[in-house]
Parts: C-alpha cells; sequence; structure tokens
C-alpha cells in the first residue's frame, strides 16, 4: 500500500505546524507579561452580593509588596440599619467605623493572582484566608475567602470602578492601621 505523503512532506508538515505553534506561543508568552504587569487591582471596587446587591465601594492599595483594600462606602440594603462601627472585629479594629475599615490584608502578587492574604467579615469578626485573581482586561477581580483551603470557601466578583469614583480627598483615612495617604 502506497502512503498518502512521502516521508518527508510529513516531517516538514509536522515541523511546519511546530514553528506554527512556538511562535503562537513565544507571542502569547510575551503578550502575557505586559498585560499584568499594566493591570494590578489597585484602585477602586464594587463589591456586589449573589443578589445583585451592591453592598460597597472598596479602594485598593499596593504597600510593601502587598495589596490592602479598605471600605470606602456603603450602600446598605433597604430596610436593614447601617452599621456605622465593627462592633465584632477583632483587636485593634473592634468599634473602628466601618468607612476606611481595611478589609483585605496583605495579598501577594503573581501575575494577575493574588495569594496569601485575608478577608475581614464585619458581620462577625471572623478573618478568612484569601485570594483573588484579576481578570485579563483588569475590570473584573474574582475574591475568594476561604476556611483552610480555597475549596471550602466562597467568590465575588467584583467590578472595576473608574480612578475618578472619588476625588482623593473624599477617600477615607483606614480605621485603625497604618496611617497613610492613598496612593
Amino acid at each position: 500500500m502506497k502512503p498518502l505523503l512521502s516521508p518527508t512532506i510529513a516531517i516538514m508538515g509536522v515541523l511546519l505546524i511546530a514553528g506554527r505553534a512556538s511562535a503562537a506561543s513565544a507571542q502569547n508568552k510575551t503578550a502575557a507579561p505586559a498585560l499584568s504587569q499594566s493591570k494590578t487591582a489597585a484602585g477602586f471596587w464594587q463589591e456586589t452580593d449573589s443578589d445583585g446587591h451592591v453592598g460597597g465601594w472598596f479602594y485598593f492599595v499596593e504597600r510593601q509588596g502587598f495589596f490592602e483594600g479598605r471600605l470606602v462606602k456603603m450602600f446598605p440594603k433597604p430596610g436593614l440599619p447601617l452599621i456605622e462601627t465593627c462592633a465584632k472585629c477583632p483587636g485593634d479594629q473592634k468599634d473602628a467605623p466601618m468607612i476606611g475599615l481595611t478589609m483585605v490584608r496583605e495579598m501577594r502578587r503573581d501575575g494577575n493572582k493574588y495569594e496569601d492574604g485575608s478577608i475581614l467579615d464585619p458581620r462577625d469578626g471572623t478573618t478568612y484566608h484569601a485570594q483573588m485573581e484579576l481578570s485579563p482586561d483588569g475590570q473584573k477581580l474574582f475574591v475568594r475567602g476561604y476556611l483552610g483551603i480555597p475549596l471550602l470557601g466562597q467568590t465575588q466578583v467584583w467590578t472595576r470602578l473608574p480612578d475618578n469614583t472619588m476625588g482623593q480627598k473624599d477617600i477615607p483615612n483606614e480605621s485603625h492601621g497604618p496611617s497613610t495617604a492613598p496612593e
């Protein structure tokens, strides 16, 4: 039986396909770092719960190589009281004003992923392990709080807000933590 292609043509075809795949891979590798370096979690984010209710706006900054986010505006659910202080927060955040409270701490960046941090639930004062991932376009932030392992957690999708969402003078200082101006 006669082969469909000569061995030489078959090998050239495989090399051509491999060369194209390698070139495409190299293009993707050079494009990805530029994207992950230009987009970060720094800035304003809108937190929305699973019912679609906007709960608050957060302002993220990079400080000493870690990212942290503090609550800068709250939107209480209709009919529920506005909680103004973190009565159940532990340590130096106990009874701190909610506005300005740093809830996301020590997120270490690795490309579009942020790991090894924590997130505070001010409703009961529990601090959870946390990780985040920035969408490739930089417009969504997947925030996951968990106990023990990431599998045992919950993810919210936060939406980026414009940089001019609030004027610098309107951004509250941190509550009970390092006091520095927004970066």
